[in-house]
């Protein structure tokens, strides 16, 4: 997996990027938290593993994503006019930061891939490429020199195109507004 230290940061960046304008502050926290939220399966490592519902199982897939997202915006964003452009603004955003969690997970090195067909299909997968270098799961591997090595490739495959993309984004802006 990448470090939740990188997933939050891939959320920040979509949600920077793609947020509507004037975005309400309650906004970044819950689409960093919906990037971050499917390593929510890591705590049953801990406990007895279900295929299905272990690390990237279900809680990887773009289905549960979709229904997260849905919760999300009923939970934080209920003034929102339903199905309105905003609302489905901020919708497609938090969707976005959940499904990049996954798709992080799937370009790194171990781990037993994603299963993005969940819960319709247990195969999990990865993607042809694979730069991102797997993180340790305990916060005390994490200050080792395997964890600096991770978030230096971190920064290499997920910060600086996240920084890329939002400065694009502000770049294309002006020209998409009315």
């Amino acid at each position: 997996m990448a470090s939740i230290i990188s997933h939050a940061a891939a959320g920040a960046a979509l949600s920077i990027a793609f947020a509507p304008d004037s975005a309400r502050g309650r906004f970044w926290p819950v689409a960093i938290a919906a990037a971050v939220l499917p390593d929510i399966d890591s705590l049953l490592f801990y406990y007895r593993y279900y295929p299905a519902l272990g690390h990237r199982g279900f809680f990887h897939s773009p289905f549960l994503g979709l229904i997260i997202s849905l919760l999300l915006m009923f939970l934080f964003f209920r003034d929102e006019p339903l199905f309105s452009g905003r609302w489905f603004g901020y919708f497609l955003v938090l969707f976005l930061a959940w499904t990049s969690h996954g798709f992080l997970d799937a370009l790194t090195n171990g781990g037993r891939g994603v299963a993005f067909l969940s819960p319709f299909s247990s195969k999990r997968y990865f993607l042809p490429w694979t730069p991102i270098q797997v993180s340790p799961m305990s916060i005390k591997s994490f200050f080792t020199p395997w964890g600096w090595s991770v978030l230096q490739n971190e920064l290499v495959w997920i910060w600086l195109p996240g920084l890329a993309l939002v400065f694009l984004s502000r770049m294309v802006r002006p020209w998409t507004e009315n």
